[in-house]
């Protein structure tokens, strides 16, 4: 035995320890944590599943309170929980009492109703008793009247409100308008959707002026329709839009589950094409000069001056300011050198390269007044100018008309740098534009990747024919057929035994 026998220190975990301390299985547990459904007191509406208030019954003995069973009787017709048809002057009026604590209680023997309590109504008067009460001093004693009025009653007339030894009837599962979803729709809440005012009684005077206010001059945004494209076989990028991963990580977004490819930026991919130079001449009023233009390599500026030549931008602009030993300005129509808009009608960035450099006579860059606001004034230098280098694109240079640049540069000037013998661009031609090249290759191959498309789609939705092989044989064989597949010679190839090495060993099955 020993001394410490009762001790409870040891080395395993007790019934009672694992049951209360360390979250096991608890022995004893209540009769609402044992119920097999969810249950609904006595004293609550079948239908609204709350407190009654004005409490009426059938001849089940449901109770249903008289605001929720009227308007569900006026629309449906039904009872709400058995789902028979129900006649609403069937229904019996309860009265049950209640004592000093404000708890029901039977009127006879003052026992205090719970969800264990057996509770009887009487049909003529609607009174309510607990079993007990009714057993005793009606049933066992003969005595058909009733207990609080002396009115005369059967057997017949007495309704079961609740039997604990019956709990189904209080079965959630088992309601008519809760599996038929059947519901009333409040009109001050369905009107509080689309009324923000509507469930509020009153008003102060100033609130009451900017509700009228906003009522007479507000206007619903237009809904923009979203048309999403999808990116093609040209100007797919390698990375996802990140719609999957926004998706997952916003609730403003609808989830989405399937990466997309990003669309690339339409000119990024007409300029990757573009690999050849373009050629443009201005006739002055001085002379003429050809200007080679570095498309490949200047793509976005190339591309505004030859549009703006193409649609005679520049036709009557003068050139507004001239430098000796320096450059001279124009493109802009209004010749005050502030004037002037980009083909698209907006600046554009800078395209600064670093194999480009203002070096000799005759570059042509862009003027602008600052970073990233070209437009579509451009200047000629003199002579060398390395300074501006990174802050002015180049896009071109003088191939051809030196002498004409030179005419330029002799001009006289005001103290404003504005030549006093006007140079002005009379006419504009474009020889070679590379961009028009571009545009019908990338049009043809889309055209070729929706006709291929098409071809693919058309081609896997017809059925493949099926060929046959006619038997010649003698008989009954000779109307038979037999499938290509069928006489194939691999199959039968396949079957032939294979013949073993000369040393024994056959690598046939490996």
């Amino acid at each position: 035995m020993g001394k410490k026998q009762h001790q409870k220190d040891k080395m395993y975990l007790t019934t009672t320890e694992w049951s209360t301390l360390y979250g096991g299985k608890a022995a004893n547990r209540s009769a609402a944590a044992k119920a097999e459904f969810r249950r609904l007191p006595f004293d609550h509406c079948a239908l609204s599943l709350q407190p009654f208030e004005i409490p009426y019954c059938d001849s089940h003995g449901n109770v249903f309170d008289l605001c929720a069973i009227h308007p569900f009787h006026a629309k449906f017709k039904c009872n709400p929980i058995t789902g028979e048809k129900l006649d609403v002057k069937s229904l019996i009026k309860l009265n049950f009492h209640k004592n000093n604590d404000g708890e029901y209680h039977c009127p006879v023997m003052f026992k205090t109703f719970t969800e264990n309590s057996h509770i009887i109504a009487v049909k003529p008067t609607g009174n309510v008793f607990s079993f007990e009460a009714i057993d005793e001093l009606n049933i066992k004693a003969k005595n058909w009247k009733e207990l609080l009025t002396d009115t005369a009653f059967t057997r017949t007339d007495l309704i079961t409100i609740q039997d604990p030894s019956n709990l189904r009837k209080f079965n959630l599962e088992n309601f008519h308008h809760l599996k038929k979803k059947l519901k009333l729709q409040n009109d001050e809440l369905e009107r509080a959707k689309y009324d923000p005012v509507a469930r509020i009684k009153t008003f102060a005077l100033e609130t009451k002026d900017v509700l009228d206010t906003l009522n007479r001059e507000y206007k619903e945004v237009e809904k923009v329709e979203i048309v999403k494209t999808k990116a093609d076989s040209l100007n797919a990028a390698h990375y996802s839009t990140g719609d999957v991963a926004a998706s997952f990580t916003s609730t403003s977004m609808n989830v989405q589950t399937v990466h997309e490819a990003a669309i690339r930026d339409e000119d990024w991919v007409r300029y990757q094409r573009v690999k050849k130079k373009g050629y443009v001449r201005l006739t002055t009023s001085v002379g003429a000069m050809n200007l080679e233009l570095y498309c490949e390599q200047t793509p976005k500026a190339c591309e505004n001056f030859i549009l703006l030549c193409q649609r005679g931008y520049y036709l009557g602009s003068k050139f507004h300011r001239s430098i000796k030993h320096f450059m001279i300005q124009g493109g802009d129509p209004s010749g005050t050198g502030t004037g002037g808009q980009s083909a698209w009608g907006k600046s554009f960035d800078n395209e600064c390269r670093p194999n480009l450099h203002h070096a000799g006579r005759g570059v042509l860059s862009m003027a602008n007044n600052g970073p990233s606001t070209n437009k579509s004034q451009f200047f000629i230098t003199y002579r060398s100018c390395k300074y501006l280098d990174g802050k002015h694109t180049i896009f071109g240079h003088v191939v051809g008309g030196m002498d004409t640049l030179s005419a330029m540069e002799k001009i006289e000037t005001d103290n404003k740098d504005r030549p006093l013998e006007h140079i002005t661009i009379i006419k504009t031609e474009v020889f070679a534009n590379p961009y028009e090249e571009v545009d019908e290759s990338i049009r043809t191959d889309r055209q070729n990747e929706v006709e291929a498309k098409a071809q693919k789609f058309e081609n896997n939705s017809k059925p493949k024919p099926i060929e046959y092989k006619t038997v010649t044989t003698s008989g009954v064989g000779k109307y038979l057929v037999k499938r290509k597949w069928e006489m194939s010679t691999s199959v039968a190839e396949s079957n032939k035994k294979s013949k073993p090495s000369e040393s024994g060993f056959n690598f046939s099955k490996w």
